[in-house]
Formats: structure tokens, sequence, C-alpha cells
């Protein structure tokens, strides 16, 4: 599970820093997700600073997918509820998803008896709440 959290963790990195930087806002944002991940202060800045691999999710899709990951992390141990319920919202808001699908989403998982998504299904929502 840790070795999970820490591959999402790397992967948003990786987004932050695509243009080669990550500004004060980004770094926030990124320790904020970290310690909702329960990974210490000392093992995020060693994330930062790793060597992290080219990658873009400036893809809808990839960002979906991304956030679809977050929320299944958070709803690992149960249903996400009080402080992790509004932070994922928060971070569909930064990655630039609409937050309706984003709660749309989140509902489809409380309410799946394995908390999965078929892809499809995830991606067709997103679709819907853009027209």
């Amino acid at each position: 599970m840790y070795e999970d959290k820490k591959n999402l963790l790397l992967d948003m990195i990786a987004f932050s820093t695509v243009d080669g930087h990550l500004n004060k806002k980004e770094y926030e944002f990124l320790f904020f997700i970290a310690n909702e991940l329960n990974i210490e202060k000392g093992g995020f800045n060693d994330l930062v600073h790793q060597e992290l691999p080219v990658l873009s999710l400036k893809n809808e899709s990839r960002r979906i997918q991304q956030f679809y990951r977050l929320a299944l992390l958070m709803h690992s141990d149960a249903i996400a509820q009080g402080k992790e319920a509004t932070a994922i919202k928060q971070i569909a808001i930064r990655m630039g998803l609409n937050p309706e699908a984003a709660k749309r989403v989140l509902k489809k998982i409380e309410k799946s008896p394995s908390t999965t998504i078929p892809t499809d299904v995830l991606l067709r929502i997103f679709k819907e709440e853009r027209s």
C-alpha cells in the first residue's frame, strides 16, 4: 500500500514539475497530498528531490485516472469522511477537473461493493459533466 501511495505522489510531483521547477504553491499542494497519504515530511522531501521520469498529465484522461487512483487510496481504509472528503474534492479542482464529475465519481466509489469503477464509466462521467 505504501508503494502505491509513493508512486501516486511521484506521478503528481512529475506532473507539477513538467515546466522544470516546483513553485511554493505546488510544493504546498503536494505536501498536503503527502500528509493525506500519511507520508512524512522527510519521505516527501526525498521524493521531491528524486530524479523523476518525464510525465505529462496535461491530458485530461491522465488527470482523471490520477484523481481516481488518489480517491481509491483515500477510500482504502474505509469511506473517506470529513477532512479526507473535502481534501479529495479540493484536489480534483486543483487538478483542473470538473468538481461535479468528481463528486459523482466519489459517490460511485462509495456505493460500489469493491470501490472500483470501470475506466469507461469513469471517463463517461467526466465527459457528461462537460456537456
